[in-house]
Formats: C-alpha cells, sequence, structure tokens
C-alpha cells in the first residue's frame, strides 16, 4: 500500500517513470510513429486546453499520418504538420488563440508553430531538441516527449542555409491516441 501511494504522489509531481505517466491517461497521451520508431507524447490540457483539443481532433482523423517533418534544425527542433510539406499549410480546422505559459521549452517540449500572428496556430507544431528556451511565452506548449527521444533524434535533418528545410523527409508513419492504439 504505501508503495502504491508513492508511486501515485511521483505520477502526480511528474517524477514517474515514462511509462507510468503514458498508461495514466491514454486519452492524453499520443502514440507518433516514424520509421525509426515510437515517440510517446504526453498532452498537457492543463497549460494549453485549446491546443490539445485541436490535435486530438486532428489525430483522431488521421490527418498526421504520412505528413512529413519539412523543417527540421540540427540541435533546435523538428517541425511537423503541413500537409503540404511547405511549411505554409494547415487543417480546414479554424486557427487556435495563443495559450502561452511561463512553463519553460525544454528538450522534449511539444509547441504549436505558427505565423507571425500569435493566433494563427493550426496544425503545425514541433519537438525541441536544445536551445528553445526563448521560445517560452511567445509559443503554446501543448505537450511533451515521455519517451522515443532517440527516435526524435533521428528524425532526417535539413539545409541549416535553408532554415532547415529538408530534401526527402522523414514522415509521421501513423499518429495517434493511446485510448485508440490497436
Amino acid at each position: 500500500m504505501k508503495r502504491l501511494l508513492i508511486a501515485g504522489a511521483l505520477v502526480l509531481a511528474g517524477l514517474a517513470p515514462a511509462a507510468a505517466q503514458q498508461a495514466s491517461d491514454p486519452q492524453n497521451t499520443v502514440y507518433l510513429d516514424t520509421k525509426d520508431g515510437r515517440i510517446t507524447i504526453r498532452l498537457r490540457p492543463d497549460l494549453a486546453p485549446k491546443h490539445v483539443e485541436q490535435i486530438k481532433t486532428l489525430t483522431k482523423q488521421g490527418f498526421y499520418n504520412g505528413v512529413v517533418f519539412h523543417r527540421v534544425i540540427d540541435g533546435f527542433m523538428a517541425q511537423t504538420g503541413d500537409p503540404t510539406g511547405t511549411g505554409t499549410g494547415k487543417s480546414s480546422l479554424p486557427n487556435i488563440p495563443a495559450e502561452f505559459t511561463k512553463t519553460q521549452y525544454k528538450r522534449g517540449s511539444v509547441g504549436m508553430a505558427r505565423s507571425q500572428s500569435p493566433d494563427s496556430a493550426n496544425s503545425q507544431f514541433f519537438i525541441c531538441y536544445e536551445g528553445c528556451g526563448p521560445l517560452t511565452g511567445q509559443y503554446t506548449l501543448f505537450g511533451e516527449v515521455v519517451s522515443g527521444m532517440d527516435v526524435v533524434d533521428k528524425i532526417k535533418k535539413g539545409n541549416s542555409a535553408a532554415n532547415g528545410m529538408v530534401t526527402n523527409p522523414d514522415k509521421i508513419v501513423k499518429m495517434q491516441l493511446a485510448a485508440d492504439a490497436k
């Protein structure tokens, strides 16, 4: 009983192993599969409920399946979610108003991409490698990688002279909520 109470406290504090965290809320856990393996993302509706709802809706629609990582900057981030692969595309859903927070971006943070307008986030998102700290409070943070950062590290990097645009990019093979996983 004491072990169970301690384990529960660790999960609530965010200090439990990734497997315990991901299993605790399958409605807010995303499996993002690439050719190199699975990335497990814990969604954070406590930080960005509107963004999480949009990601979940698009995921359930299969929107992200086959979408490429069109912009990948070594040592910074990997961006995806554009069905055109150009960095200018989006879904048919409306854009989402910013939900900025003081929660720091770090390795494994997942945030929404946007244009110059803070309220222009739609379907594109990025996963941080390093160096994303300055994005805190300027881009909506809606999730974090709880396992599979080794897979994120294998995503094909883009050309630094072309702002990270990738030739023959890697793609999302399948993205699904853990609650819907088969």
